[in-house]
């Protein structure tokens, strides 16, 4: 089955659902429906971790960054590791979102809000880690280049700058390319509330919207704008984090393979995350009939293609420090499968490698508890793969001498556990204030392919 006639059998697109039920199944778990014993549960125990995360904050703030395991020569530990995977999850939702929109990918609409919103999540989980690592955080506004009486910039050469700006900029570009598709969407709410302060707020968020022609017109051109705006930044963000760590001579680190690597496996990791939360949130709200197998289906193939991508990566990786003679190179790779940390090599191959082959197989594609399986694996081993990259690098550096073996601290563990709560919390919040399927684009997508049958 082709994917255009795939769309054409779900029962949205297939004239089971008009422009009035569509908007009425989507918008009733904003405004009407109560909140489902799952959704509950999750926020319990989401609101658990964010709590733990607060108490982690507070007191790194108070004690300083020596709660954690850091030391020399493993500088960079759980922090870096939390910010390299937390920007790579808010990958696939730019992706989905701009990306496709640009390749004109019908099966984006039921999937883009949502990912949107976990793209949004993400990159602001991403963004405190580095500056919760600065040892001082509350004078991060230091790292902004701004006029000051003594004249003192910030260091270009330093890869914090860039991150500042890369991440900057993803997020403002992510922020305002998510609020433009959901304008339509406010004021649909906005028509549809029965209270008066939800047609208040939505009201004033949607700036305006009748939905006339003139409306649809610059909508249309500014959203195409921002999806070719936005559609760079999915390979730039994340080349600008790989330089982090291939500007330093560091073994394991110093590698032109990084930027295309880092940004597939940021992709990988970003639609692992996409198919974990798409499929809890489908069964929850019972949007079968919108997020369906062939939206999840696919999903899992363009995960497989970054895969690929990674797994040829490692192999290149490995070939160049042994076609290099390096011996530094060489014993890094060689550190890496049988060092200390050997077991956290081998299962990234095992998490990376080896079980998203499976999503070869149809069936396999075709059940959702499977694919949920394989994402939350692949999450691990993407986290895992960063970890490798930078503590793996690190602790055996060019002195014997210097050697170190890091071992984290509950606060280590608490930082990240508490990050994925906080991050599940929002986007659970989410859930309930703002349409998860765009509105609009969903009755849009029902009448082109109902006029084209």
């Amino acid at each position: 089955m082709t994917d255009e006639s795939a769309l054409a059998a779900t029962p949205v697109l297939a004239g089971r659902y008009t422009d009035a039920s569509i908007t009425d199944k989507i918008a009733d778990i904003v405004l009407v429906r109560p909140a489902h014993w799952g959704w509950v549960a999750g926020a319990f125990v989401s609101g658990a971790l964010a709590i733990l995360f607060l108490v982690a904050v507070s007191w790194l703030f108070i004690d300083g960054v020596g709660i954690w395991g850091v030391d020399q020569p493993v500088a960079w530990a759980f922090a870096i590791t939390n910010f390299v995977w937390w920007v790579g999850i808010g990958h696939a939702g730019t992706f989905i979102s701009a990306f496709l929109l640009l390749l004109r990918q019908r099966w984006r609409t039921s999937v883009n809000r949502f990912a949107e919103a976990m793209t949004i999540f993400a990159v602001a989980m991403a963004g405190l880690m580095p500056i919760l690592h600065l040892g001082r955080p509350w004078f991060f506004y230091w790292l902004i280049p701004y006029p000051d009486i003594m004249n003192v910039w910030p260091q270009w050469r330093s890869p914090l700058i860039w991150d500042i700006f890369a991440i900057g900029t993803y997020i403002i570009v992510s922020l305002l390319f998510w609020y433009m598709g959901l304008i339509a969407d406010l004021a649909t709410l906005r028509d549809a509330a029965k209270k008066r302060w939800q047609r208040v707020v939505y009201g004033l968020l949607a700036l305006g919207w009748r939905g006339d022609a003139r409306h649809w017109a610059r909508f249309d051109s500014a959203y195409l704008l921002m999806a070719g705006l936005a559609t760079p930044l999915v390979i730039s963000v994340h080349s600008v984090v790989s330089l982090d760590f291939a500007i330093g001579n560091t073994p394991g680190w110093h590698s032109t393979i990084f930027p295309p690597y880092f940004v597939a496996g940021a992709l990988f990791s970003g639609f692992a995350m996409a198919i974990t939360l798409a499929v809890p949130m489908r069964r929850v709200f019972h949007l079968e009939a919108f997020i369906t197998e062939r939206h999840l289906d696919n999903m899992a193939k363009l995960m497989l293609v970054c895969c690929f991508i990674v797994t040829y990566s490692y192999l290149v990786e490995i070939f160049m420090a042994y076609y290099s003679a390096d011996p530094f190179a060489i014993a890094m790779v060689e550190n890496r499968m049988g060092g200390p940390y050997a077991g956290v090599y081998w299962a990234v191959v095992l998490c990376n490698v080896v079980v998203p082959q499976s999503l070869w197989w149809a069936g396999v594609r075709a059940r959702p508890v499977a694919l949920f399986a394989i994402a939350i694996v692949v999450n691990i081993g993407m986290w895992l793969e960063r970890f490798m990259i930078i503590v793996t690098s690190l602790n055996r550096d060019f002195l014997p001498s210097a050697w170190h073996i890091y071992v984290p601290t509950f606060w280590d563990f608490a930082t990240l556990l508490g990050s994925i709560g906080l991050f599940v919390l929002l986007f659970l919040g989410f859930l309930r204030v703002l349409p998860a399927i765009s509105i609009a684009e969903m009755r849009k997508l029902a009448r082109d392919v109902g006029a084209e049958r």
